[in-house]
């Protein structure tokens, strides 16, 4: 079932899903700053500036008071978005130290690692986004004077497209191993665009790629109640958007148990034990606990 979301329907950064990456860069740009920072991504602050929503510019600038709200104060949020972005780093990181040089940022939105990530020499990393969204990213950082730590190739296309061919055709090599990273994602995809992709995701792979992604074990995770208590936790802090316009509602595939039968050997990380390898406490919040089962996903084909 979906509500808002349309078969072929387009965002910016500024609107609709685009929103919501404009919200985590925002959120990383909040763990960059001060000298015991927990995150080094010096492009966050800029980009989230330069699309211009006034309430995350008030956020980056601590002109937004969160601390009444268990799971949105400035604490809780630096620590999911830490957790959450070692861990893709950490992932291709790793992959690159094993030999990987070829890497693809699926959804990339306002993702700076082709910029602040030190890839091996010869790696080349792809992203993958609505072409506004690409376009708008690539000449603001070209503004900025950042410059890619990797060959970054860009592939601007919609996901419910044909983007495997697109991928090819910007110089994709399926016959060598590929870093895959399906970070915040899924929940905006169709339930059937979900399995799609994890089949263009192997078709596409050549023993020995890997793959990120998260995982919750309840396919009807995204309820109506869920996604209407999302939308009034935003809407208090002045982010005017509906949360059940933009996540695709419906039983999905439990992606642990679905690349499990289609060819990849997979390890689950429990968010509550990255968090607790991190050195934070798991949010004790309500709504955090009906995501509490959740997982960050390393996965290797075999």
């Amino acid at each position: 079932m979906t509500t808002g979301r349309t078969d072929g329907d387009s965002w910016g950064l500024a609107h609709s899903v685009g929103a919501t990456a404009t919200m985590v860069a925002a959120s990383r740009a909040v763990a960059s700053q001060g000298p015991d920072a927990l995150l080094d991504d010096p492009w966050a602050d800029p980009l989230v500036r330069a699309v211009g929503l006034d309430i995350f510019v008030r956020i980056i600038d601590g002109e937004v008071n969160f601390e009444d709200d268990a799971l949105m104060n400035r604490t809780t949020r630096i620590h999911q978005m830490t957790v959450r972005t070692r861990f893709f780093d950490d992932f291709f990181t790793g992959a690159g130290k094993d030999g990987v040089r070829q890497a693809v940022i699926l959804a990339s939105g306002l993702d700076t690692r082709a910029y602040r990530l030190q890839w091996p020499a010869g790696t080349v990393v792809y992203e993958i986004d609505q072409p506004e969204v690409i376009a708008f990213k690539t000449d603001t950082l070209a503004d900025l004077g950042a410059i890619p730590t990797a060959q970054r190739r860009t592939i601007a296309i919609d996901l419910r497209d044909d983007w495997p061919a697109a991928l090819r055709e910007g110089g994709f090599d399926p016959t060598q191993p590929t870093a895959w990273s399906a970070e915040g994602l899924l929940p905006y995809l169709p339930p059937e665009a979900q399995d799609r992709l994890f089949d263009h995701i192997a078709a596409l792979s050549a023993p020995g790629s890997r793959l990120a992604t998260e995982h919750v074990p309840d396919p009807n995770a995204f309820t109506d109640e869920r996604l209407q208590r999302i939308t009034e936790r935003w809407r208090s802090f002045g982010f005017n958007l509906d949360a059940s316009e933009l996540f695709y509602q419906g039983e999905r595939s439990v992606v642990v148990d679905y690349l499990g039968t289609h060819g990849w050997e997979v390890t689950a990380h429990p968010a509550r034990e990255l968090y607790a390898r991190n050195g934070f406490e798991f949010p004790e919040d309500e709504f955090a606990g009906a995501f509490g089962d959740m997982s960050y996903v390393e996965a290797t084909l075999r």
